[in-house]
């Protein structure tokens, strides 16, 4: 058999929990945050504090930081799990899932000297990297027209522009900034003149930086972030000027693996909670379950589940191998996303008018995963994406 990696053939990969040590180490911890911790925070729109302190002590959020900064250098695949078991067991890992993949670009392009000041910071918890600066306005998806300048003078950048649904700035002691070090009028490719930065949020508040936060239709603490001569130290450039656009596609790829792994733990939750209501359920004398009107979207969405998450493994197979995942890691998210959609909509027409009632928390997670469907790329990049790159097609845009 093919085998992409020393420890894992794709073909007999065990069906079922993978690292079931670690899932069952992750569900001790959402136990102690049941849905009305969940539900409190969605009526007053705050951030889980407690529950992000949790995991980040339990050693969760350092886990694809090596063992050498304090970290227990778990590969991809672990990552993803935890992730899913936190939405499956009816939480959030949105508040705490961007530190996982955007280390990476840390990992992958920092020097040693960033290395070591910050990543056993990351790891105990001392210190949160769970902004990520990309998207804009005016620009959305067209990431290398972004409008955001970063200058160089003296020994520092000084950076202007503005940012839009960047989720937990207002939570986060770092973010990871992209801008244009070089106007695009004056490169030979868009994607090239673009750098990455690590900004120290605290040390920039009222200097140059303000943020504000966002109400959205689901609590992901989403801001808005504006820099207006905000200066960054040079030190804190990550890899070379102008590379920056090569240095956060590394970090896309796991980042597409490890949503698909919350989309399937969000449906995963869904569909119990569908499943078991089904059965206890009873009109006309009779559970609602034995109709075939409520099974067969329960039960749809269970094979679209268990498919999504079969190519969610296959892509983080060949990230760990070094392989290219691309479009593994994309059809992995789009199909995800929607087998947890469907999911969810199959358990608000199971529950009926119940589901809109709070206490069932199915309207939250209802909610939360229509957002997989956009964010953090939309179905219809992800198809131009196959189609252009897999089909071989002529590009669409």
């Amino acid at each position: 058999m093919d085998t992409v990696s020393g420890t894992t053939d794709l073909v007999t990969m065990e069906i079922g929990e993978d690292y079931p040590e670690l899932r069952e180490a992750v569900r001790r911890v959402c136990a102690r945050f049941p849905g009305e911790y969940w539900r409190e925070l969605d009526e007053k729109s705050q951030y889980p504090t407690e529950f992000v302190r949790a995991l980040t002590e339990a050693g969760f959020l350092g886990a694809l930081i090596p063992e050498e900064y304090g970290g227990t250098g778990l590969p991809l695949r672990a990552a993803a799990v935890i992730l899913e078991e936190v939405c499956a067991s009816g939480g959030s890992a949105s508040p705490a899932h961007a530190q996982m993949y955007i280390m990476g670009t840390l990992l992958r392009h920092g020097n040693e000297e960033q290395k070591n000041r910050y990543l056993p910071k990351i790891a105990s918890g001392e210190l949160r990297l769970q902004a990520f600066g990309v998207t804009e306005p005016t620009t959305g998806s067209d990431t290398t027209r972004l409008k955001t300048r970063a200058e160089k003078k003296g020994d520092s950048y000084v950076v202007t522009g503005q940012k839009v649904w960047t989720s937990r700035a207002l939570h986060s002691d770092l973010m990871l900034l992209l801008a244009r070090t070089t106007p695009v009028d004056q490169v030979k490719k868009r994607t090239e003149g673009l750098s990455v930065f690590l900004v120290d949020i605290k040390a920039n508040l009222g200097k140059g930086l303000e943020i504000r936060p966002i109400k959205a239709m689901i609590n992901h603490n989403s801001t808005e972030v504006f820099m207006d001569g905000m200066e960054v130290p040079a030190g804190n450039l990550i890899g070379e000027e102008g590379k920056g656009f090569r240095y956060i596609l590394d970090g896309m790829n796991a980042e597409r693996i490890l949503i698909a792994s919350e989309s399937i733990g969000d449906g995963r939750w869904l569909l119990k909670k569908a499943v078991d209501y089904a059965k206890e359920r009873r009109v006309f004398d009779r559970p609602i379950g034995q109709n075939q009107g409520v099974q067969f979207p329960l039960a749809r969405a269970h094979a679209e589940l268990e498919a999504a998450d079969m190519l969610a493994r296959r892509a983080a197979a060949l990230f760990a191998a070094g392989r290219d995942c691309g479009p593994d890691a994309n059809m992995a998210k789009m199909l995800a996303a929607e087998a947890a959609w469907h999911a969810g909509e199959a358990a608000m027409q199971t529950h009926g008018g119940f589901a809109f009632a709070k206490e069932y928390d199915i309207e939250r997670k209802w909610r939360e995963t229509r957002l997989f469907q956009i964010a953090p790329i939309s179905t219809n990049m992800i198809l131009a994406y196959i189609a252009q790159h897999v089909l071989g097609l002529p590009r669409s845009y």
